[in-house]
């Protein structure tokens, strides 16, 4: 496979230099400052745990790894973008399931386990490209509605962060998906606002595992 090949998949990429689609690039800033909020709201609630460094530190590359490949577009981009998102779902998972449902490290990587496979279940009827690619991200949107049930049930102060993080993350799912079927009408196209609003998400999910956080500011 040829890395660097180029990619052309959003409506604002109309050819193949680096400031082809500008928004969808600059718009990565908003992890920047998601990371900084996430930082602050830990602090706030006491102090910056290991939990919070790591996570931020990961909103931080997935803005840098969809810059990348907003700019470079090429398939090594891609994968990097790709790799960081990942790395913030599970990491997180790992530190909900070991900080609030204070499950052992056994069972915490039983749980990403059987994450992994959830996932590999959910999107493999889907067959490549579907819903813009956005089937990819099923999973995570339905581990944080069910993280968000769980904690509601149980009366734990995350539950509320998370259903807020869910809300948004269906709305910013839906943006991603229509990216292609808007640009005739609107050649800038959606994908920004998936980036801003997924910046949002990640400050939300990030600190739902603050202490004493009990609602969504």
């Amino acid at each position: 496979m040829d890395i660097a090949r180029q990619v052309d998949i959003y409506c604002e990429r109309t050819d193949p230099s680096f400031w082809s689609e500008p928004l969808n690039a600059l718009t990565n800033l908003a992890f920047l400052f998601a990371a900084a909020a996430t930082l602050h709201a830990w602090r706030r609630a006491g102090r910056v745990a290991v939990d919070a460094w790591l996570l931020a530190a990961l909103i931080m590359l997935i803005g840098a790894g969809s810059f990348l490949f907003h700019t470079y577009a090429t398939v090594w981009a891609g994968w990097l973008d790709v790799l960081f998102i990942l790395a913030f779902i599970y990491v997180f998972l790992g530190c909900f399931l070991r900080r609030v449902a204070l499950w052992r490290w056994s069972a915490v990587a039983a749980g990403l386990a059987a994450y992994w496979l959830f996932a590999r279940a959910l999107t493999a009827p889907f067959p490549p490209g579907a819903l813009n690619g956005s089937y990819s991200y099923l999973p995570p949107l339905a581990a944080l509605a069910l993280l968000g049930v769980w904690a509601a049930r149980r009366g734990h102060a995350s539950a509320r962060r998370l259903g807020a993080a869910a809300g948004v993350f269906t709305v910013s799912l839906a943006l991603r998906t229509i990216d292609q079927t808007v640009c005739d009408a609107w050649p800038l196209g959606t994908h920004f606002l998936w980036h801003c609003l997924n910046a949002v998400v990640l400050y939300l999910a990030a600190t739902s595992l603050a202490p004493r956080t009990r609602s969504v500011q």
